[in-house]
């Protein structure tokens, strides 16, 4: 059942008994008198402010013992459904688990609930923390719960209500699979309480949820209790987004459309330089115009926040970097936005929360600049960050002592953090590939945290006017207040074997198909073969319109594709000749060679630092090594190290000179780069570039297209005069033939896909003996221990014991390549490894992720899918084995290059996945599980053990 439900708080309950009947005030007394002994009732008392009808809905629904998912805006108060589910376990002396997708979140619902119920009621179940578990309401991460469900913990006893908070998390790529497991697996007694932010296809979530879960109730939402208004600030003037059209529908602000006209209508300055002199009235209005629009600072738009009593405000800016330089720039410009009563509260919590760390440590941290900023009530928040520095801005900010935060995208993931208003200085971001518009989804997430509810009257979302900006398209994000949900569920081999072990292959291949991903699969056939139908009706009306009175003109079609195919198929093979010569070229070059690159971002002169052969040729030297052909790191002439790709080489490219590189050459010194393109310039900027001369195209010599064009200048339909109208609807044939082709493809691929992954997964493991038909073997029960991306590699390296007389601290450095995944693309030196065993573990690691790649390829397990093994990293190794060995923080910093929260962040990782090895390494007869746990204590220490948020 769906209830759309957008009517304000309080007119559900706002009955007038005046006027009503005697009979019709005593029934209306009946339902006051039953609504009054539910447990909604005493529920209602706990909190101090009535609840809103889509809670009150929501609640009814789960004492009448139905599964809920409620989709409601951010700041809704969404979690007051998962707090009924609470009260309704220990009021019926059940269980509840509250699971929720990050740490940060698990212990702030764990905070919130000790303070409700009391800490002998409620545990914490995380990665790093383990209290009071066998208590009646735990938080938890989902993976926790997962874990739980698969290794049939007794703690599961007694459970009857699962919150499932931000479920749309299940759309996450890397960790999505996770809800869906969870929704699956669990004993059908369980009632589950799912929270959503809204989405559009709530309504299919709901119906896949009744398929798998029983009766469950979608309940959505799309009124938001503090309402938002749009801005945009450009200049000293801030913009209303929206002004009220005709009938109350909302349109564009005529101004910004204006300003954007305008914009766009300005000539550059080099088109001003190139033209004539301008008349002085067109510069005097141009003057005027630039007055007008300009994207303000940072410390102005503060300033101007302030000024017009919207702050406390978030700004989003998506680089760590640039929220610390924000940062820098306000405290340069002298903002102060505490004074000094709230300055001296500043850092008296301040002090309290960090006195656990080290002085020493307070210096590498930045301790003190940091503090300088929230004392001002100035603040940044991002990943790089400390986890008790992100814990001490999030209460400083919520308290309201600190009024500017920069942060990026990942403050808006479910944090309880809500502020008067949101900025966003550009509606562009980095995905991971390159600079990607923010869709309306993402934007809606960041917006929502804009206004306070029960202290803001209205949120403010502030977008800072940019060159090039189009009002229509920040219009249509704005507009658009809901995202699809769609499931990345797929089978990994952890799973495999622990549903194998469970329920045998044949059920596993069930269950797997009830998922949300083949649920959704499913549908989407259904579109499909409407297509295809309406398809196959437009190919019989073309091959009507192609006919020809002198001869079959279908064969005369197919003879013009076969040669159009032909010169095609030419064309390429001259293409893949030209690229193997040059890469051919490319593996004889060597460090110190100086080419000159001809094509790409990067064409000019440049210096080799590293060949970046493909794997298995060293051509003498030590270096990165690559599986998809050489890829030449260099410095350009213009001072940038990039590494290349094959695509730069479209041709050979030869060594124009030698150079020697300096010992001492930092690639990542900005001075060594400086230098060392300095003296390429001097040494080879007058040697001009080989030109390389076209060559004669094969075609003109190929006997095949010889004869397809003597068989075309034969054939009768040669000679029609309504040829090329004949050629233009066979054409449209056979692109329509070639779709519908395409269509049925798609309808094949989509149905029983998860099934058919979890079959090829199945059949990979039966070859390394994981598995034996139904038989979970002594090898896969250790698998079925290892949770992670790379849960199979670590189980083979468990098998062939690479780990074995490993110290804690090489130990710790090989499991680090498990888990560690570098921020930036690979425009840097090979990492630097610690010596001994633990570099040739580290090569064993990379030789067994090999064969495990190639035996993926066989059983045509596909990574870009989602499923598989990517290649162990070693960028962390240094890192972890450094501090793993006792190393101070300021040295393992500096080293690593790496920020202190990301640091920490990696090193828990590495502790936890330490943990699952030491419980699945054999006991006798090997060092690994004792080494894992001396490496866990080694690791947590410092800086890591006084983290209490991964």
């Amino acid at each position: 059942m769906i209830v759309l439900l957008s009517v304000w708080p309080g007119t559900l309950e706002s009955t007038m008994t005046e006027d009503l009947s005697p009979a019709e005030r005593y029934a209306a007394a009946r339902r006051r008198a039953a609504e009054q002994a539910t447990a909604l009732a005493g529920f209602r008392e706990m909190y101090d402010f009535g609840l809103d009808p889509f809670q009150i809905e929501a609640c009814q629904a789960l004492e009448a013992g139905k599964g809920v998912l409620v989709a409601a805006p951010t700041g809704s108060g969404k979690t007051i459904v998962g707090e009924f589910a609470v009260h309704l376990a220990l009021q019926q002396g059940r269980k509840c688990f509250y699971t929720t997708p990050i740490k940060a979140l698990s212990n702030q619902k764990y905070a919130d609930l000790c303070r409700r119920y009391g800490s002998g009621k409620v545990g914490l179940l995380t990665g790093d923390n383990s209290l009071n578990s066998e208590a009646p309401v735990v938080v938890m991460t989902t993976e926790v719960l997962r874990n739980m469900l698969y290794a049939g913990s007794q703690t599961l006893l007694g459970l009857g209500y699962v919150v499932m908070d931000e479920v749309h998390y299940l759309s996450d790529r890397f960790r999505g699979a996770v809800w869906e497991e969870v929704i699956i697996h669990l004993p059908e007694s369980v009632t589950l309480v799912s929270l959503s932010a809204t989405v559009s296809n709530a309504e299919e979530f709901g119906d896949w949820l009744d398929t798998v879960r029983g009766d469950t109730e979608v309940i959505v939402s799309e009124h938001r209790p503090v309402p938002l208004f749009q801005h945009v600030l450009a200049g000293r003037r801030m913009y209303d987004l929206f002004e009220e059209g005709e009938g109350h529908r909302k349109a564009v602000n005529p101004d910004l459309t204006r300003m954007a006209r305008m914009e766009a209508t300005r000539p550059s300055f080099q088109d001003r330089r190139r033209g004539r002199a301008m008349r002085e009235a067109d510069r005097e209005r141009e003057r005027r115009q630039r007055s007008r629009i300009w994207t303000p600072s940072r410390p102005e738009v503060i300033e101007r926040l302030d000024a017009e009593g919207l702050l406390p405000a978030i700004t989003f800016i998506f680089s760590r970097a640039a929220c610390e330089a924000a940062v820098q720039q306000c405290l340069y410009a002298g903002l102060r936005l505490n004074d000094e009563q709230a300055r001296e509260r500043v850092r008296a919590l301040v002090e309290e929360r960090t006195a656990a760390i080290p002085a020493e440590d307070l210096h590498v941290l930045g301790y003190y600049e940091w503090l300088e900023g929230l004392e001002r009530g100035i603040a940044a928040h991002h990943a790089g960050m400390l986890p008790t520095f992100k814990e001490v801005v999030e209460e400083l900010f919520v308290q309201g002592l600190v009024k500017a935060v920069f942060a990026t995208e990942t403050l808006a993931l479910g944090i309880n953090m809500p502020a008067r208003s949101v900025v966003l200085e550009k509606l562009v971001k980095w995905n991971g590939e390159q600079h990607a518009d923010i869709t309306p989804g993402e934007y809606t997430q960041l917006t929502g945290r804009a206004g306070r509810r029960g202290i803001d009257v209205e949120g403010h979302a502030v977008v800072l006017w940019q060159r090039g900006m189009s009002p229509e398209h920040l219009a249509g994000l704005a507009g658009t207040r809901t995202y699809p949900l769609r499931s990345s569920f797929r089978p990994s081999y952890n799973m495999a074997v622990n549903l194998v072990e469970q329920f045998g292959r044949h059920r596993s291949r069930e269950l797997l198909e009830t998922s949300f991903a083949q649920f959704q699969a499913d549908r989407s056939v259904v579109g499909i073969t409407r297509q295809v139908q309406r398809n196959e009706e437009g190919i019989e009306g073309y091959k009507a319109s192609m006919t020809c009175h002198l001869g079959d003109f279908t064969e005369y079609a197919r003879l013009r594709r076969e040669l159009k195919d032909r010169e095609t198929e030419l064309s390429r093979q001259g293409a893949v000749q030209r690229r193997a010569e040059a890469a051919v070229a490319l593996e004889k070059l060597k460090p110190g060679d100086v080419i000159h690159v001809p094509t790409g971002k990067f064409a000019g002169l440049a210096l080799v630092l590293d060949p970046g052969l493909p794997a298995g040729r060293s051509n003498g030297h030590r270096g990165l090594e690559y599986h998809d052909g050489p890829r030449p790191l260099v410095l350009t002439a213009e001072r940038q190290v990039k590494r290349l790709a094959a695509i730069d080489f479209p041709v050979p490219v030869e060594p124009l000179e030698r150079m020697r590189i300096p010992k001492s050459f930092n690639p990542r010194s900005p001075q060594s780069r400086r230098d060392l393109a300095s003296a390429l310039r001097t040494k080879a900027g007058h040697i001009p570039a080989e030109r390389h001369r076209k060559r004669r195209s094969q075609a003109a010599d190929d006997r095949e297209i010889a004869r397809l064009r003597a068989a075309l200048r034969a054939h009768p339909c040669h000679g029609c005069d309504e040829r090329e109208d004949h050629a233009r609807w066979a054409e449209r044939y056979h692109r329509l033939l070639r779709d519908t082709k395409q269509l049925e493809h798609r309808i094949e691929g989509r149905t029983n896909t998860i099934a058919r992954t979890f079959d090829r997964i199945v059949a990979l493991l039966t070859e390394l003996d994981y598995l034996r038909g139904d038989e979970v073997t002594e090898h896969g029960k250790r698998l079925a221990r290892l949770y992670g991306e790379l849960d199979l590699l670590a189980s083979e390296c468990l098998r062939e014991h690479v780990w074995e007389g490993l110290s804690p601290a090489e130990l710790a450095a090989c499991v680090s390549a498990l888990v560690y995944e570098a921020r930036v693309s690979d425009d840097a030196m090979a990492p630097k490894l610690p010596s001994g065993k633990a570099k040739a573990a580290l090569g064993e690691m990379v030789r067994i992720w090999g064969r495990l790649d190639a035996l993926e390829e066989d059983f045509r397990i596909n990574q870009t899918e989602g499923v598989g093994q990517r290649e162990p990293d070693l960028g962390f190794a240094w890192a972890a084995y450094m501090w793993a060995s006792g190393k101070g923080l300021d040295e393992v910093l500096r080293e690593a290059e790496m920020p202190a929260g990301d640091f920490v962040r990696w090193c828990k990782q590495v502790i936890d996945v330490l943990g699952q090895i030491s419980a699945a390494a054999p006991v006798e007869g090997s060092s690994v599980a004792r080494n894992a746990r001396k490496a866990v204590d080694g690791l947590l220490r410092g800086v890591v053990a006084y983290s209490s948020v991964g």
